[in-house]
């Protein structure tokens, strides 16, 4: 990401038609057209009014004439321009450093950000601190028409810096707001992203929470999950969607994915619940060697790297055998099926603000979708303790589970650029699924099926060369992960379920030749073809 912060004296000399005006019109139109981010100080507002008022008064116009037309100038600038806040211990620091306190702190602003950046300003003394280059609208200018490669800027996995500088006017304003009414518990955030959330997803009740394993364990406790049941889930996934269902003293019973969306197979699925309702493990593979009678209660599905699973059929099947869905849509929040979008597909969705999540916060943080009123209730109840009238009244066994009012705000300034987002992150799957496919037969691009929709938390493909791709692009400074090395139901802390190697043979197949590579809304062309010109020629050529 590339910055370009505008002085004083530049901004004037565009209102005022001065000097070399009609370069920072030019400006303007290179930043936009190279997605390089235009700031001003915060601290400059005011003595930009100033000046121009004051040059305006010398020409004859009133003072209130030359407040409108600052108002209107300002309104245009701010459409094109972000507005860099200025902190208090940023002035604390110039004042011990700088020559210059305006110029020094405003370069203390600027270094917050990430990336290249720089000080558009002709003046050949602005006391930078040493943190940033200035130029001249010239060589600003010379900047922008040079060939705009990333250089030697390392490869992000996912870039949360990139898009943190996107929306930091937003993400500022939201934190500071926070900071001044002080309601860090529960405070009106919370409600607010709430309320935002539900409508983007279209159901009637949000309830942020913890976590999205806590939102995931609190449903359970809602449906009085626990020892004796048993719910059906995936093996393909974090240990966070099997861990709740044994912390409750219930039983997971996995079940194998769909060689191609790496979700749950609706079909294994079937077999599944008809196994362990007959208690005939020739059906389909089930946990314990002994006849231990389980009662079939719930699934949890997950929408895997961002692509929802298959609800129809599953929901059709819950339906069939009464059974609770709890989708897991930790990485597909701003997936679509058929038309509707992840948290409105089952009886419950839960979702999870990890930073890395589609949308993240800066800590941990997670949400409960739901359209069912009295779950809702329940699960408000649970999230404080098992509350009732208040937090004093206690009338169940509940957590200490709320999403922090700090969080909320973050998620509400995200929340804004999201679906943005989101489209960004289409084109980018597109092109990388275009150049691979074209490139290499050495690998399998993820498959999204008719009228499914990602919302690409990762972007994963197969390849038989899983060992020698990961460790070529980490040569090459390309970041990669595997997601997931061990399926869950042979990973030690389910062994007393007696599943054994062979049982889930799709989900341990995927586990050998699954590589997750560079996927955010933030990548480059010019990053993204040496991303899939260095896979084509590790696997071509097996250089390491």
């Amino acid at each position: 990401m590339k910055h370009l912060l505008l002085d004083v004296s530049t901004v004037l000399d565009l209102w005022l038609k001065r000097g070399k005006y009609w370069l920072v019109d030019t400006l303007f139109e290179q930043a936009e057209k190279q997605d390089v981010r235009l700031w001003i100080s915060a601290s400059s507002i005011p003595m930009i009014e100033y000046i121009f008022t004051r040059e305006l008064a010398k020409d004859g116009a009133d003072r209130e004439e030359a407040k409108n037309l600052s108002r209107k100038l300002f309104a245009f600038l701010f459409k094109h321009v972000n507005t860099l806040s200025n902190l208090g211990f940023e002035q604390n620091i110039a004042i011990e450093k700088a020559y210059n306190l305006e110029d020094a702190q405003t370069a203390l602003s600027l270094n917050r950000l990430h990336g290249e950046k720089i000080i558009v300003t002709d003046d050949a003394d602005f006391d930078t601190l040493g943190l940033a280059r200035i130029c001249s609208i010239s060589e600003a200018l010379t900047w922008l028409e040079c060939d705009q490669t990333d250089g030697e800027q390392a490869t992000q996995f996912i870039d949360l810096a990139a898009q943190q500088d996107t929306i930091r006017p937003l993400l500022e304003k939201s934190v500071h707001t926070v900071l001044h009414h002080g309601r860090y518990i529960l405070g009106p955030e919370v409600q607010e992203f709430e309320e935002k959330l539900a409508e983007f997803v279209g159901v009637r009740h949000c309830i942020g929470v913890s976590s999205g394993t806590d939102a995931l364990l609190m449903c359970l406790m809602a449906q009085n999950i626990g020892p004796g049941d048993a719910v059906f889930t995936t093996p393909f996934t974090f240990i966070a969607t099997a861990e709740v269902i044994s912390l409750l003293g219930a039983t997971p019973v996995f079940v194998d994915i769909d060689p191609r969306t790496f979700n749950i197979d609706p079909a294994q699925l079937k077999k599944a619940v008809r196994a362990l309702k007959k208690n005939d493990n020739t059906i389909h593979p089930l946990p314990f060697s002994s006849n231990i009678t389980l009662k079939p209660k719930a699934i949890i599905p997950v929408d895997l790297f961002g692509l929802p699973a298959d609800y129809d059929p599953i929901m059709q099947l819950a339906k069939e055998h009464n059974l609770f869905v709890l989708a897991d849509s930790a990485q597909g929040l701003g997936s679509e099926y058929k038309g509707y979008r992840a948290g409105s597909l089952a009886h419950a969705t839960t979702t999870s603000f990890f930073p890395a999540k589609p949308l993240g916060c800066y800590g941990d943080g997670g949400a409960i979708l739901t359209d069912n009123d009295a779950l809702a209730e329940k699960l408000v109840s649970i999230r404080v303790h098992g509350k009732g009238r208040d937090k004093y009244d206690n009338i169940r066994i509940g957590l200490n589970a709320r999403l922090h009012t700090m969080q909320a705000s973050i998620l509400i300034a995200k929340l804004e650029t999201f679906a943005t987002e989101l489209e960004a992150k289409q084109r980018v799957a597109q092109q990388y699924t275009e150049r691979l496919s074209s490139m290499t037969g050495d690998i399998k691009p993820p498959y999204v099926p008719g009228g499914l929709k990602s919302a690409w938390a990762q972007y994963s493909i197969l390849t038989d060369k899983q060992t020698i791709l990961q460790k070529g692009m980490k040569k090459n400074g390309i970041p990669s992960a595997i997601y997931y090395k061990k399926p869950l139901h042979l990973q030690p802390a389910f062994y007393k379920l007696n599943y054994k190697k062979g049982d889930m043979p799709v989900s341990e197949n995927v586990s050998q030749q699954i590589c997750s590579i560079p996927m955010h809304a933030y990548i480059k062309s010019q990053t993204l073809q040496r991303i899939t010109n260095t896979i084509c020629m590790i696997l071509s050529d097996n250089l390491l």
